[in-house]
């Protein structure tokens, strides 16, 4: 190791390998050299570093630049190379022995990284990642970086305590402001860094509760390849200003951000996981359209959910009394895509003036109109087979107050936007003040979170993370060091300890002083499955009945288990951690949810797409063998999609769920019911309805629409596994066939809960997503001839049946059975194998002669899904003591009362679910 005056990097590199009387080729490819290409070098432990196998050479050197030395040190290609310990994706890459003493590798740390060498006499300089080396000097021995339990602004006794993990940094500074963002007297606190931890530290007597704060930290980034002085936020925030410019110093535990009767509120329980069902709901939402608010300065606000008579409150005490016990909000932590402050966003309530004050450059701002005009009077004149409102709509997608908030910025606080005042504590009394209404409504809340990305990286507005400790948070490519973006945006490394650490952090603070009930993580198996699993755990300890649940998609950098073992739908069985199962969703609703025009109507599933094989099917062997294939499918998931469910197959043969094909995966891969969220509909994608709009026959009813709405909700109601539920699906909910509204407003997201609308048909959907679509949907709308536009009428039938669907789920544990072995046991499918009849899944659930009575009042519940457009009958060897479903029999559809009971059979209306029980003798 040596160090020599500072001198540009191709100099250095000429001069380091004069000895070995290459410097001529150096000097001949200088253009080649004089710029770092890529983060191909992996600085993995204290000893080894990693090369990738294009810049092999037998020795490399590494050099750090730091202030006005350069230093060097000479690596040696190690001989065992099978015996290195590496990284799953980086297996090919060559090792290299490193001798460095610990001290000097924290201090190399805190400069530019490179390897130099020559490849094939070529040379080359290629940028160095280090997260790994970070996590193995600050993480790995006792009481050290994750260890600590008080990062970020604490209040202890008289002081306040800032601590920051920041290893990279080589200064650290606390910038400190009173109510008006003035700075205070003394402005700032120097913190001294503490080298076993890497943690910066500063305290101070001086400072109150309320005070804001920020950090500025000097340190290299690789973003503008120098030192930067960087002004940010605190990553562990617990409270902000408005728009997230400042953090505030607060205690979660003071009364003043408590609203009354928080601490001792009552919060709804369930027996066992496969009790919940869970609504899906989006903050603004559920309100922004409501016209029984008390203000109209709560539309859209998290004070929506303590209205007393509200059509949204009305509806959702209507839910809860059928059975839903389960309210999921989307993101509701802080995001970094919707301005803060009221007036600088564009809401359907503005007018046209104030849109042209704040946005001056729309078309609209540019003709005469009446500037009286609001949003929705003008979006509401234009005609609704045009692109005119997507196109307004587009025009405002950055200055209005929507967004679904996948885009975090601070992930242990609140969104201020939901805020009638986001300014400090304040949003947060009002997000407690929400969750305390919705508790008190008989529902327990879930949290939807996002640790799998960040908003922006680098040295963006809304980054925060990787100011603080670059490269480190953020998951990088193994070439290129490019931040991966395979979930939509800069993804995030939870394999590395301090990322874990912040996620489990934000996820105790959720749970024990914001009482969330539950978290569904988007994206999940971009996360290791160890880091789920130790989360859940920790959580555990604040919340014993906490539950974790969610998208176990297996894509991106990290499929295939390519980095570390993923928090994946495969992975995560028998764990009853959830994941959402896209087999059940497609075999009902139809797959190829990316495809475009024609790809999606050829797509289709048992629920929409029956009455299009019925008229295939006497003369199409295909088709018969895309239903069969996808009733076997429906089956498994019906049955918990177990891995280990028996069947009879399509082709006669017993199998069971594993051996049912779903692409290249199994269709059945849990071990426990609690291991599945069955779903036919939510956030993502097309609404139920406009799905079905998509793919059902033009000359389908209006009234069969809706039956087939419900006969597609009934099968994740009463599959074994949790039922989830988009909300709006009940009520036939449309965003006019958009198929991902996550930025597109209240005009596509409408959701209406006095039943008058639906919101079909509002223009069509914007470019950006569905250009390719349009053609198809004016075929669609001209085809149907008005039978997919509903009335006040269906939607209230929908909703009442609906409900009727959720009662029978309710009325008996049999729908909710908790192991694996009860679901072998005690479920069957009749109407199977190679002569099973076309349109009909029999279900039978038999607790009769057991050793364990699971249901005290039914014996056994047969439930029969015709998805046929005529009435179905099946064979039954002894049908007496069945009676219809009481609910059903009492319920509002007038048609299922048409299911009969014969001495031997059993028939079931078109497009029905009929379920039939047989009643104990007591």
């Amino acid at each position: 190791m040596f160090s020599c005056p500072k001198q540009t990097l191709a100099q250095s590199l000429t001069q380091s390998l004069a000895d070995t009387k290459e410097s001529t080729l150096v000097q001949q490819n200088y253009d080649v050299i004089k710029e770092i290409n890529g983060y191909s070098a992996h600085w993995i432990s204290i000893n080894t570093l990693l090369l990738a196998p294009h810049y092999s050479a037998n020795s490399v050197t590494l050099t750090s630049q730091f202030n006005d030395q350069r230093r060097m040190v000479e690596l040696t290609k190690l001989s065992k190379q099978s015996q290195i310990a590496k990284p799953p994706h980086l297996k090919a890459f060559v090792a290299y022995q490193i001798n460095i003493k610990e001290s000097d590798a924290k201090q190399w740390l805190k400069s530019e990284l490179t390897v130099s060498g020559f490849h094939a006499n070529v040379p080359f300089i290629t940028g160095v990642q280090i997260a790994r080396l970070l996590d193995e000097l600050y993480t790995t021995k006792d009481n050290d970086a994750n260890e600590e339990s008080q990062l970020g602004a604490t209040i202890n006794h008289k002081n306040v305590t800032f601590k920051l993990w920041a290893p990279t940094a080589r200064s650290v500074e606390v910038l400190l402001f009173n109510d008006n963002k003035q700075p205070l007297s003394p402005s700032y606190l120097l913190m001294n860094e503490d080298s076993n931890t890497g943690i910066w530290q500063a305290s101070s007597p001086d400072i109150t509760s309320g005070s804001y704060y920020q950090y500025k930290v000097t340190t290299f980034h690789p973003a503008s390849g120098k030192v930067e002085s960087i002004i940010t936020t605190d990553p562990y925030s617990l409270s902000l200003s408005s728009n997230s410019e400042y953090s505030q110093v607060v205690n979660l535990n003071a009364s003043n951000t408590q609203p009354k009767g928080w601490k001792n509120h009552l919060i709804p329980t369930v027996k066992n996981p496969e009790d919940n069902i869970f609504y899906e709901t989006h903050i603004n939402d559920f309100s922004a359209h409501d016209n029984k608010l008390s203000s109209n300065n709560i539309r859209g606000k998290y004070a929506a959910f303590s209205e007393k008579n509200s059509d949204g409150i009305n509806h959702l005490k209507t839910l809860n009394k059928a059975g839903i016990n389960n309210i999921h909000l989307l993101p509701a932590f802080d995001i970094g895509t919707v301005n803060e402050l009221e007036t600088n966003t564009v809401k359907l309530s503005n007018t046209v003036k104030d849109i042209c004050q704040i946005k001056p450059t729309t078309s609209i701002c540019q003709n005469k109109l009446d500037e009286n005009k609001t949003l929705a009077q003008l979006l509401t004149s234009f005609d609704a087979n045009s692109g005119d409102a997507q196109a307004l709509v587009e025009e405002l997608r950055t200055v209005d107050n929507y967004n679904w908030g996948y885009d975090p910025f601070h992930y242990t606080v609140p969104e201020g936007s939901y805020a009638q005042n986001p300014e400090g504590v304040t949003r947060i009394v009002e997000f407690r003040q929400m969750v305390q209404s919705i508790h008190e409504l008989g529902f327990r809340v879930i949290m939807d979170v996002v640790y799998n990305h960040t908003h922006q990286a680098g040295l963006e507005k809304t980054a925060v993370l990787d100011k603080i400790v670059p490269n480190y948070y953020q998951r990088l490519h193994p070439i290129t060091g490019q931040i991966e973006q395979s979930t939509c945006c800069d993804n995030t490394a939870t394999e590395h300890a301090m990322m874990e650490k912040l996620m489990i952090d934000s996820l105790v603070v959720w749970a024990r002083d914001y009482k969330i009930d539950g978290f569904r993580f988007d994206l999940m198996a971009h996360q290791p499955k160890t880091a789920m699993l130790k989360a859940r755990t920790t959580v555990q300890a604040v919340d014993s009945d906490t539950y974790f649940y969610g998208e176990g998609w297996n894509f991106g950098e990290v499929a295939n288990n390519s980095q570390f073992e993923q928090a994946s739908q495969l992975a995560l069985s028998g764990t009853e951690i959830g994941t959402f199962t896209d087999r059940l969703r497609d075999a009902v609703r139809g797959g190829a949810f990316t495809a475009s025009g024609n790809g999606i109507r050829k797509s289709q599933g048992i629920g929409n797409g029956l009455a299009t094989f019925n008229n295939e099917l006497v003369n199409s062997g295909k088709a018969l063998n895309t239903y069969t294939l996808l009733a076997d499918q429906l089956r498994i998931g019906l049955a918990g999609n177990l891995a280990n469910f028996p069947l009879e197959s399509a082709e006669g043969l017993q199998v069971t769920g594993k051996d049912i094909p779903y692409g290249d995966q199994p269709a059945g891969y849990a071990f426990d019911p609690a291991d599945t969220i069955n779903y036919v509909s939510k956030h993502d994608n097309q609404t139920l309805w406009d799905n079905n709009q998509y793919r059902l026959p033009f000359d389908m009813s209006t009234h069969d629409r809706v039956r087939f709405q419900l006969l597609s909700l009934s099968y994740p109601i009463f599959a074994q596994g949790i039922p989830f539920l988009h909300m709006g699906s009940e009520l036939l909910r449309s965003k006019s066939f958009l198929r991902d509204s996550y930025d597109y407003g209240n005009w596509f997201n409408k959701v209406d809960f006095s039943g008058q609308t639906n919101n079909y048909n509002v223009g069509l959907p914007p470019a950006e997503k569905d250009q390719e679509n349009w053609q198809l949907i004016k075929r669609i709308l001209e085809k149907n001839q008005g039978r997919d536009k509903v009335s006040a009428n269906d939607i209230t039938f929908s909703k009442q049946a609906f409900l009727s669907l959720i009662k029978i789920r309710m009325s008996s544990p049999l729908f909710r059975l908790t192991s694996a072995e009860a679901i072998i046991d005690r479920i069957k499918f009749l109407n199977t194998g190679k002569n099973q009849q076309v349109g009909l899944i029999a279900m039978l659930i038999d607790d009769e002669n057991k050793a364990e009575v699971i249901d005290n009042n039914n014996s056994q519940i047969l439930v029969l899904f015709n998805s046929s457009r005529e009435p179905k009958s099946m064979a039954f060897n002894n049908t007496q003591g069945f009676i219809l479903h009481p609910v059903l029999a009492n319920g509002n559809d007038k048609m299922v009362k048409e299911s009969q009971i014969n001495l031997n059979a059993f028939t079931v209306p078109a497009l029905s679910t009929s379920v039939f029980i047989k009643p104990r003798k007591h």
